[in-house]
């Protein structure tokens, strides 16, 4: 059996499946649900709950990959709540792959899981410092709806700034959650890395120095790397 409750805040649901779920628990129920939440709010949350009991038929787990195919993109973030065995294990197998975040916990942790689908796990903060130039600062790891968000804020800037110098601050970035929040990433810089005349790196990481090495190539600007400690020397250089 499935059931699938609204939860808040909006655009947040709770899966809960038990006993055994055959493949009409996903056609008649769970598929119907879900795609008129992600109709409804484009994006969605869901804490899916798998019971002690519950037992998947090979249709049904046809039907939930089908599910996660078609709807590549309308989940912004997944808790699953289940005892250790194999439907646990393809959980945490698959999540690396998935579009979006997706976290497991063990049985009565349910409030845990709840909250991490309402915490923020990381932010993008644009700053713009004037005389066409922009701060960017990456913290924590990156989700869909936060690269979403600040694509927009960054098309209005380079709307306002068809020429710009770019400062993007990676010292506290752990990474992108799911394909999805790397792919905007891909995209926003794909959208924007032709109309930097200058930037400055900022970063501890091997990886960071590498990246700021590839902008400049694939740019043609004048690209320069800074440690964390030499913040106040990249914001002179990038304005200079």
């Amino acid at each position: 059996m499935i059931t699938v409750t609204p939860l808040p805040p909006k655009g947040h649901y709770e899966v809960r499946m038990s006993g055994r779920i055959r493949e009409d628990d996903y056609e008649d129920r769970l598929i119907p649900a879900l795609d008129k939440a992600i109709e409804e709010h484009d994006r969605i949350r869901v804490l899916t709950i798998i019971e002690d009991d519950a037992e998947f038929s090979i249709g049904a787990m046809l039907d939930d990959a089908e599910l996660g195919m078609r709807h590549w993109k309308g989940f912004d973030r997944v808790a699953v709540v289940g005892k250790p065995g194999w439907m646990m294990r393809l959980v945490r197998g698959f999540s690396p792959v998935m579009p979006c975040p997706v976290r497991t916990f063990a049985p009565g942790q349910e409030d845990d899981a709840r909250r991490w689908l309402q915490e923020s796990l990381g932010a993008m903060h644009q700053t713009d410092l004037g005389d066409g130039v922009l701060h960017v600062q990456l913290v924590g790891k990156l989700d869909p709806a936060v690269m979403e968000e600040e694509e927009r804020d960054m098309d209005a800037f380079v709307r306002a700034n068809p020429r710009f110098r770019l400062l993007l601050d990676l010292t506290e970035f752990d990474g992108w959650q799911g394909l999805a929040a790397l792919n905007q990433h891909f995209r926003i810089a794909r959208n924007h890395y032709d109309l930097i005349d200058k930037a400055a790196v900022v970063g501890k990481a091997s990886w960071q120095k590498l990246a700021a090495r590839g902008l400049g190539r694939l740019s043609g600007a004048e690209v320069k790397h800074f440690d964390p400690d030499d913040l106040d020397a990249a914001k002179t250089w990038i304005k200079s």
